[in-house]
């Protein structure tokens, strides 16, 4: 293992080696940290620049040592490792709450010039002050060491919150005649046991597509509460404890509330806009939503006379009618043009050409499964520069993290290392949904803009490390690609070779503006539960989900679920989930640059890359939105997208 400039992580090739490898990498980068920050304290008179450079080696150490342990500890397959990992994170989130409080340290920047700096690292300056700020610098020994109390005491309800929905997979069985409906390779992928019932996990490879195909609406409908309670109950007391503890840590801070002390570094910048935004959103998707909404509920009626409502058991299945029946688009038919190795290759094909990069195997190289593909990523703008290491971790297995996301290992600081990241998706191993497609697409989006922002010289504003609601809009963007005949004509064939034909993908646009204003009122409700879980701290949860559905979801809440339970964003994101739509807004109007007709436009991608993905979170997301414009981002883009199928 190294962490010496330009080389990867060097991560053990046997079993064995694994928990030595997570001592010293923790050991390694804390004792890097230490000595950066002892050398700042030593009573040297030094530059601004050298100043901010000593910060940033501590950075880098804490950088590197959390995002990978926080990665392994969600994905390696050794529960022993895993647990090891959780420990050390546990250290090393110490370690940055407490630098956050060291007095002495603060007074050795806060006696920086910032005009001595050039720009970046006057924004550099800026942010690392009001963190320290925030952290609890310039309050007294009492108040500091309760923040110590609450940041450690958090990190371990985090960590078990996480842990608890990775660990309660619960399922179902069922006769195998209630896979009627389903794909042959499903149905072959899920025989009887020695009991003669199937069993059917909420793992999203089992789940997703019986929602969608499953006939049976009961054993939907059974398998839904399985999915909407996992980690229930233990999760609720765990998740009221935290949002008490994020309220006491903000209001020592002297913020009225969290998502005050959470909103403070993010575009929107107060509470009250969230609040407000979330109003916005649901007023925006009214109309839409309830035109879509009434016809599930028709199509629903069909089959169950007098229905009124529709819950989240039968959406996707009801959907799935309506996209067969009104657009000719069958998933079933859909999944033969999207063989996982096809559409992974397919990826980096597209990824490749729009962005200037080259992926090459790095067949041999040392990770944590097998099941994990890595790449090394060379900048053909750059005379072929090695620029970084990507991991794809892309298939479901016991302990994993059950969701899809991008983790960064460390980021890409010019001249001292290069950047390493990785996804952890859970995606069938054979034959994918398009959904499937467009969540790559998406995540890996998250990716390639680590990656691309490695020139930075501060680990403070490298890779993705823009505002938290802006985050989303590269990667939501990037989906638009998987929506595009030619680029899926690229990749998506069938067994016989044969590209998935043109008039489909229309056929398949059309039907997925279908249920626009749908989701983005399911998205509200979600983003609603983000918000006021923190603002108002509910003593009773599930009446509060409950009110919050009935308020904003046009799906019906299920009796006896507690979706808060497992819903994993609350830990991550806390009060700011509405960052998905936020984003998302941004998104459409930043597609809105480039030519529908060619999206391979070698100008308008090189802009995009230059002017929002290289800097990282050098600039204000704003001002690089803007650059990359020539204006300010509106919401109309976003709006004539959700008025899709009027």
């Amino acid at each position: 293992m190294s962490n010496n400039a330009l080389e990867f992580v060097s991560m053990p090739a046997d079993r064995d080696g694994w928990p030595a490898f997570v001592e010293d990498w923790a050991d390694s980068n804390l004792r890097r940290s230490d000595v950066a920050i002892a050398t700042l304290l030593d009573g040297t008179d030094r530059s601004a620049e050298q100043v901010l450079g000593f910060f940033n080696d501590s950075e880098i150490g804490l950088h590197n040592a959390g995002g990978f342990l926080e990665l392994l500890g969600e994905v390696h397959p050794s529960e022993a490792v895993r647990t090891l990992c959780e420990e050390r994170g546990q250290r090393v989130a110490k370690a940055v709450a407490e630098r956050g409080q060291n007095v002495a340290l603060y007074k050795v920047l806060g006696a920086v010039h910032a005009s001595d700096l050039d720009p970046v690292g006057q924004r550099v300056l800026r942010k690392v002050l009001l963190e320290f700020r925030r952290s609890g610098a310039d309050l007294d020994d009492a108040a500091r060491a309760r923040l110590l109390e609450i940041s450690e005491r958090s990190t371990v309800l985090d960590q078990d919150f996480s842990r608890e929905i990775r660990d309660d997979v619960r399922s179902i069985k069922v006769t195998p005649d209630k896979l009627d409906g389903l794909p042959v390779d499903y149905i072959d992928d899920h025989p009887a046991g020695d009991d003669g019932l199937v069993t059917i996990t909420t793992d999203y490879p089992d789940i997703l597509p019986f929602r969608m195909f499953a006939k049976d609406a009961d054993s939907r409908r059974a398998l839904q509460i399985e999915f909407l309670n996992r980690a229930w109950p233990a999760n609720d007391e765990r998740l009221a404890e935290l949002l008490n503890l994020r309220d006491e840590d903000a209001k020592l801070l002297g913020y009225a509330s969290w998502p005050s002390f959470d909103a403070e570094l993010k575009m929107v910048g107060t509470s009250m806009a969230i609040g407000e935004f979330i109003e916005q959103l649901a007023d925006a998707a009214r109309s839409a939503g309830l035109r879509d909404r009434d016809v599930l509920v028709k199509r629903m009626q069909v089959e169950r006379p007098g229905a009124t409502a529709i819950t989240s058991a039968e959406t996707a299945y009801y959907s799935e009618l309506i996209r067969r029946e009104n657009f000719d688009v069958d998933s079933q038919e859909l999944r033969k043009y999207f063989d996982a190795k096809k559409v992974q290759q397919g990826l980096l094909d597209v990824t490749g050409r729009l962005f200037g990069l080259e992926y090459r195997s790095a067949e041999g190289a040392p990770t944590w499964h097998d099941d994990v593909k890595v790449y090394d990523v060379f900048d053909s703008y750059a005379d072929g520069r090695l620029i970084g290491r990507i991991h794809l971790d892309l298939y479901p297995r016991d302990g994993k993290f059950k969701h899809a996301a991008s983790f960064d290992i460390m980021p890409g600081i010019d001249g001292v290392q290069l950047a390493e990241g990785a996804l952890a998706c859970n995606f069938p191993t054979t034959l994918m949904e398009h959904d499937d497609v467009v969540t790559l697409f998406h995540e890996f989006g998250h990716l390639v803009h680590f990656i691309l922002a490695y020139r930075q010289k501060y680990a403070t504003v490298a890779g993705i490390s823009t505002e938290s609601d802006f985050v989303e809009a590269p990667s939501q963007m990037l989906e638009e690609w998987a929506w595009d005949a030619e680029v899926l004509r690229s990749f998506a064939t069938n067994e016989a070779g044969e590209p998935i034909p043109t008039e489909l993908v229309a056929r398949m646009r059309a039907a997925d503006e279908f249920g626009n204003g749908v989701d983005v009122r399911t998205q509200t409700f979600y983003s609603a539960v983000s918000y006021h879980f923190h603002l108002d701290r509910p003593v009773d949860r599930t009446l509060e989900l409950r009110r919050l559905q009935r308020e904003y979801d046009l799906q019906t809440y299920i009796d006896g679920t507690h979706f808060h339970t497992g819903f994993g964003h609350l830990t991550g994101y806390s009060s700011g989930y509405y960052t998905y739509m936020w984003s998302l807004v941004i998104a459409k109007d930043l597609f809105s640059a480039f030519n529908p007709a060619d999206l391979f436009d070698s100008s308008v991608a090189r802009r995009y890359r230059e002017l929002v993905l290289e800097p990282g979170g050098s600039a204000d997301a704003a001002d690089l939105v803007r650059n990359f414009l020539g204006r300010e981002y509106n919401f109309d883009a976003f709006a004539a997208w959700l008025g899709g199928s009027d």
